[in-house]
């Protein structure tokens, strides 16, 4: 069963948190990938938890969540090729998306042990791209996608300002997304930029610290080339293919990925079990609504893995 302990304190939430064991796990096209190991890792009765971080992210942004969970559950979390200390590699696309998160999986998880899978944004896009593997459904129990969506991604995108639906803001998106400029430090005008573009009005100091340091972090040769993949992304039958109770969460405030993808997400997944929409979130939900996250993890695991350890 799952046990919650309550937090403990600590300086900086938003701090990385030490993992119980690090592991070097290989791709199939030999790509290597920074995995961590948090909580109980040799418990049996600790459920296991997979989180997937989104572009220009790393296992940092999920934080909030490896300190709450990791109380009672075994949490992994693991770098996409190219972001944090994964190496980048020549492939770049959702196929190698998917046989990252398999390799993950097959690494750090016996053979059938169920495990809750949480997604946010190229993230959620990665467990889409995996949905119809044998090492994900191996394994994945339940799913929970984060400020995600499938397809349409610049088009649907409101990060540039005032201008309307249609071929040149998508033009002009593409161009601001897909930008090769380094991002440079963490200035006040960096800060500004960044929340405004994937964070909602509310969000604090502390937050936009956070998510500054890691997104600036980011590679800029990945950070485009990835920015690329995004730009041309087609998952819809991908949605199709997840056919595990599914949860999905966005922001109101999100620029990126708006809530018009969460609700396309709703109604094409075979189980959808919930959509929350968030008043005045942005993009970052992790972050910005780490309480929210969390719990609907830990509602994962209670409905679904615990059931499946106790069948």
């Amino acid at each position: 069963m799952s046990r919650t302990t309550p937090a403990v304190a600590v300086a900086d939430p938003y701090a990385p948190a030490e993992p119980a064991r690090v592991l070097t796990v290989t791709s199939a096209d030999g790509a290597v990938l920074h995995v961590e190991v948090h909580g109980p890792a040799d418990d049996p009765a600790a459920p296991a938890v997979v989180l997937a971080h989104g572009w220009t992210c790393s296992t940092a942004f999920w934080a909030a969540q490896i300190r709450d969970l990791s109380a009672d559950h075994r949490v992994i979390a693991y770098d996409q090729r190219g972001h944090g200390r994964s190496p980048a590699s020549e492939a770049c696309g959702t196929e190698a998306l998917a046989d990252d998160l398999e390799a993950v999986l097959a690494a750090t998880l016996a053979p059938g042990e169920p495990a809750v899978i949480a997604g946010h944004s190229m993230g959620g896009m990665t467990v889409m791209a995996a949905a119809s593997r044998p090492g994900f459904r191996d394994h994945a129990v339940a799913v929970l996608l984060c400020s995600t969506g499938s397809s349409r991604l610049v088009a649907e995108s409101l990060v540039v300002p005032l201008l309307r639906p249609g071929r040149l803001r998508t033009w002009l998106t593409g161009r601001v997304l897909g930008s090769r400029a380094p991002l440079g430090t963490v200035t006040p005008l960096a800060l500004r930029i960044l929340k405004y573009a994937t964070m909602g009005p509310g969000s604090s100091p502390v937050m936009v610290r956070a998510c500054a340091r890691i997104v600036h972090a980011c590679p800029r040769r990945a950070r485009y080339a990835w920015s690329r993949v995004l730009d041309a992304l087609d998952l819809d039958h991908g949605v199709r293919e997840l056919r595990v109770p599914t949860a999905v969460v966005a922001g109101t405030a999100d620029r990126l990925t708006p809530p018009v993808h969460a609700r396309a997400l709703a109604a094409a997944l075979p189980h959808c079990v919930s959509l929350t929409v968030l008043p005045g979130i942005g993009h970052m939900t992790p972050v910005e609504a780490p309480d929210l996250v969390t719990r609907r993890i830990r509602e994962l695991v209670v409905e679904y893995a615990e059931l499946k350890e106790g069948a």
